[in-house]
């Protein structure tokens, strides 16, 4: 047929196996795109939707190869094809965007440099003619700057600015096809918003076929025209959005639309009883830091926190949530002894803690651990498994051998995972995978408390389910306490008791988790509530008109006078007043406190202005 862009028929993937067995990881899948269309392929990880993405550039990981079917796009047979035609089918005729933008990019090299290289590498235009056409991708995906931007270095821009760099790279090349690779898991609700605004607006305007990968069902609720369902390399369900979202006709599509309705915080949280605990687990009062030296009146060069207080009570979780760059994950270092504080203190059962591990004794170290964001840095890829879970065993609780091979057993079960993982690298293991290997690590130490730092953002609908149901599980059953930063509201609602919400490195808003639910609502906690992508059509297209401006630094004028950082965001702001006086904590009806000028019914007055000015 003339209008298809993409045909695949019988596709075959296998992989070897640990054992040196060969196992088949995609299973005969069929399907095809027309031009212009956007086409989701969901799935849980390990499914194969990126295996299978990645087919489309005639790609397979380390260690997997095709093994039947064919791939077609355009009029190039791609698996025909052979290492030059692949060469120059990528980039040119497929592109690709990767789920981390970070990792794509060169930290020595310009991004002007790098977005231009597709178009100079295939020699499609010269040099001039690539950076003006970068320019308008750049002024397209409304990135700031766009004359100057690409004069600066990956470091120099956010995580969102640098997802949509990426998608300026594939797009240079005029590709009939881009591949979105989970583009925005790892970004926070106003930046996907951001980013999936810009994506869909030029895939629209250039008329692009897109597949894009994803696990985030509200997402591919907004972006795509048909979804794919895959399980175990099997299609198992194919249809237009509105059918597959609303009317799903196989089991296995109803329990991840299940799974996701789980993650809405349907189910409450469950805790063990705390009546009795006189003094919390962990204690923050006037907490300041930052990076860099620290001068004599007790402030660092960079400053992250300023005058931040909490506390966890024993077997309870408290979520701290808030846009990349707004301190959470100093805070967690700051806890775990990684990141040194200027003033303020920290106390652990009432004692204090060092500000530095040096300080602390070993059963502090033991019981406060750290789950990292991203797994791919966390994990040795030189070590198994079984050697990255045996270190902590051995460290702590002085396991080895037999012993400690049934440890680690117990502890890949207790995160879903198949004893014969032991003997696998990362390398060899799916984000998701790497994922629930780093937080088994946390629990062999069996922990008091645990600093989960964005431990489900790569992972999948089912499985951040099942991880869920297991956070709420250890809880229930060891009474262990979480500290869980996250971006995902929807997250924070199902698995936190109490929530913080920080901004430029205040605490604007605290309170129970019932906060996030009902306004009013600081200002800033009403913008992240409402950029939470919904589970329906039209949910982006609604939200299009709402400017999300970028996340500014803890400005100077803010530091020591108190002054609200969210001011010059705020639509609810009072001039002469936010931008002079600091302003009051107030206790709003839900019993949350937020910092604000504002009043209780003046927040309800203004809901409809609520968002970005």
């Amino acid at each position: 047929m003339s209008d298809l862009m993409i045909e695949v028929k019988g596709l075959r993937v296998t992989a070897g196996s640990a054992d040196g067995d060969v196992v088949e990881i995609v299973k005969g899948v069929d399907f095809t795109v027309k031009k212009g269309e956007v086409l989701a392929l969901i799935g849980e990880s390990g499914s194969g939707k990126t295996t299978i993405a990645l087919a489309l550039l005639g790609y397979t990981r380390q260690g997997c190869a095709f093994a039947g079917g064919s791939v077609r796009v355009g009029t190039a047979d791609v698996l025909a094809l052979d290492d030059a035609g692949r060469r120059a089918l990528r980039a040119r005729t497929v592109a690709y965007v990767a789920q981390s933008a970070a990792a794509g990019f060169n930290p020595a090299r310009t991004l002007m440099d790098q977005v231009v290289e597709p178009a100079l590498l295939h020699r499609l235009m010269t040099r001039e003619a690539a950076r003006a056409k970068a320019v308008e991708l750049f002024r397209a995906l409304a990135l700031p700057d766009p004359d100057h931007i690409g004069d600066r270095y990956p470091h120099q821009v956010s995580g969102g600015q640098l997802q949509r760099l990426m998608a300026a790279m594939a797009l240079i090349t005029d590709p009939a096809v881009v591949v979105f690779d989970e583009p925005t898991t790892a970004l926070d609700v106003t930046t996907q918003i951001e980013v999936l605004v810009a994506f869909k607006r030029v895939i629209k305007e250039l008329g692009t076929t897109a597949v894009y990968v994803s696990h985030d069902l509200a997402v591919v609720a907004q972006m795509a025209d048909r979804i794919i369902v895959l399980n175990g390399g099997e299609v198992q369900e194919c249809g237009d959005v509105d059918q597959v979202l609303d009317a799903p006709e196989h089991a296995y599509t109803r329990a991840l639309l299940a799974a996701s309705a789980r993650k809405e915080g349907q189910l409450a949280p469950g805790g063990v009883s705390t009546e009795a605990a006189d003094v919390p687990l962990l204690e923050i009062r006037g907490l300041s830091a930052g990076y860099g030296r620290i001068d004599r009146n007790g402030n660092p060069a960079v400053r992250v926190l300023d005058d931040v207080n909490l506390s966890i009570a024993r077997g309870s979780a408290l979520g701290v949530i808030g846009e990349s760059g707004s301190g959470k994950t100093t805070l967690a270092r700051v806890v775990a002894g990684l990141v040194e504080r200027a003033s303020g203190s920290v106390l652990f059962e009432g004692q204090p803690l060092s500000a530095g591990l040096r300080g602390r004794t070993s059963d502090q170290y033991r019981r406060i651990q750290l789950v990292f964001q991203n797994a791919d840095t966390a994990l040795n890829p030189s070590h198994t498994v079984e050697e990255i879970l045996g270190r902590p065993l051995a460290f702590y609780k002085g396991l080895h051998g037999a012993a400690a091979r049934r440890r680690i057993g117990e502890l890949l079960d207790l995160v879903k995972l198949p004893a014969s993982t032991a003997a696998r690298r990362p390398g060899g293991l799916s984000g998701g995978q790497k994922q629930r290997v780093n937080f088994a690590r946390a629990l062999a130490a069996e922990p008091s408390l645990i600093l989960c730092d964005e431990v489900t953002s790569a992972l999948d609908t089912v499985v951040g389910a099942a991880i869920l149901d297991l956070l709420r599980e250890l809880r229930r059953e060891l009474g262990v306490s979480y500290m869980f930063i996250s971006h995902d509201i929807s997250t924070v609602r199902a698995v936190c008791d109490e929530v913080i919400v920080l901004y430029a490195g205040k605490r604007v808003e605290a309170g129970q988790r019932g906060l996030l639910d009902q306004p009013p609502h600081h200002p800033y906690t009403g913008l992240l509530v409402d950029s939470v992508p919904a589970l329906k059509r039209g949910w982006l297209d609604a939200r299009r008109n709402v400017d999300v401006a970028t996340l500014p630094p803890l400005s100077d004028d803010a530091v020591g006078t108190g002054l609200c950082s969210f001011r010059a965001r705020c639509a609810a702001r009072v001039e002469g007043r936010c931008n002079t006086t600091p302003p009051p904590l107030r206790t709003l009806p839900s019993g949350a406190q937020i910092l604000c000028h504002r009043s209780a019914d003046e927040l309800k007055l203004l809901q409809p202005l609520r968002g970005v000015a």
